[in-house]
């Protein structure tokens, strides 16, 4: 099992280095079915695999000069202070046990994947479908919806350890008036700082890691968004990106049942 998770891992970092995003939501569910990690703790585990990776697509990125720094620090601020908070007094303060409904218990742990499976569907939903292009250009920035939607990404990524890449590039794109390459590299290096600093909001409360299994399984997900960004330019994002989004879907579908039927 543990040699299919380190290939899965690979999977995450082709999908943030071929489309950008989408792979960091599959790296809490790896971790738990693949490596036996306990939801909350893989929680953590993943804003760790999600920075590392996400830091080598955003220098890939930087040397092409597709990032922007001054909207990855006006985005990125109030998302990092949302994640911290989430990360060091929010997810603490939830109990383990929340209520019973009949046989079912709805748990910290259980929660945590009904939301995670949730996000799946949701993120496969907006890869499949067919976006009209976006214009973008001379636009003005609209610095109320980027804060919102920095806020937004800061309470998911704290509350479920995703990176956010599928909510961050379309706000980018639509509140920041980015062209999608430079949306694509600003929001990894949004990723990268936010989700480094959300393990920091752990690390601080004491959490123990394990920081060789992290390093080993990072190292699998930087080949494959090294690799993934080689291969963007013979790849058809059009087609890609619907492709991986179905796999996505059948993987939050899997979540949900197995979450729900246990």
């Amino acid at each position: 099992m543990e040699i299919a998770g380190y290939a899965a891992a690979v999977l995450i970092g082709l999908s943030l280095g071929l489309i950008g995003g989408g792979g960091s939501i599959l790296t809490v569910p790896i971790l738990i079915f693949f490596f036996h990690i306990e939801p909350v703790i893989a929680t953590t585990y993943s804003l760790f695999v999600v920075g590392i990776t996400s830091s080598a697509g955003a220098f890939s990125h930087y040397k092409k000069g597709n990032v922007n720094f001054k909207i990855a620090l006006l985005f990125g601020l109030p998302s990092l202070i949302a994640i911290f908070i989430m990360r060091k007094w929010v997810m603490p303060a939830i109990p383990h046990h929340l209520f019973n409904l009949g046989q079912f218990e709805l748990t910290k742990p259980t929660l945590l994947m009904l939301v995670f499976a949730g996000l799946m569907l949701a993120a496969s939903i907006s890869m499949i479908r067919k976006k009209k292009e976006f214009i973008t250009g001379d636009l003005a920035i609209s610095y109320t919806k980027l804060v919102f939607q920095s806020l937004l990404v800061g309470i998911i990524t704290g509350f479920v350890g995703v990176g956010g890449g599928f909510l961050i590039i379309p706000s980018l794109v639509l509140f920041a008036g980015l062209p999608m390459k430079k949306a694509v590299g600003t929001s990894l290096m949004v990723m990268t700082i936010s989700s480094l600093l959300g393990v920091l909001g752990d690390v601080s409360r004491h959490e123990p890691l394990n920081y060789t299994f992290l390093m080993i399984f990072s190292a699998f997900a930087v080949a494959g968004i090294i690799a993934g960004s080689y291969f963007t330019k013979y790849v058809n994002d059009a087609k890609l990106k619907p492709a991986f989004g179905w796999f996505v879907l059948v993987m939050g579908i899997f979540v949900l049942v197995t979450t729900l039927y246990k």
